[in-house]
C-alpha cells in the first residue's frame, strides 16, 4: 500500500493535467459517483498524510485521486478494465 501511495503521489506531481483536476473532496466524489458510478475500492495513507483511494464502477471503469489532509482531492489517474483481486505476487511474475 505504501509504494502505491509514493507512486500516485509521484504521479499527481508528474502529470500537470491531473494536478488542475482537483477540488473538495465532497464534489469529486459526487462526479465520481454520479458522473461514471464508481464506488471506493481501497484506501490507504501515504507517508506525507494525504489519502490515496481507488474508485471503480461495475463496468470497470477506474479512478485514483490523492486527498491532501486540507481536504483537497485530486485525480491521479483514471482507465478502464479494473478488477478486484486478492491474490499473491510471486517472484519474478509478468504482469
Amino acid at each position: 500500500m505504501k509504494l502505491l501511495a509514493a507512486t500516485a503521489l509521484a504521479v499527481i506531481l508528474a502529470c500537470p493535467a491531473y494536478a488542475n483536476q482537483c477540488g473538495p473532496r465532497a464534489d469529486v466524489l459526487k462526479h465520481l459517483a454520479e458522473t461514471y458510478g464508481e464506488s471506493r475500492q481501497s484506501i490507504g495513507m501515504a507517508v506525507n498524510g494525504a489519502v490515496v483511494e481507488t474508485f471503480a464502477s461495475e463496468s470497470g471503469g477506474w479512478t485514483i485521486t490523492a486527498t491532501t489532509p486540507n481536504g483537497l482531492t485530486c485525480l491521479v489517474a483514471s482507465g478502464e478494465g479494473f478488477e478486484n483481486l486478492n491474490e499473491p505476487l510471486v517472484d519474478g511474475e509478468a504482469l
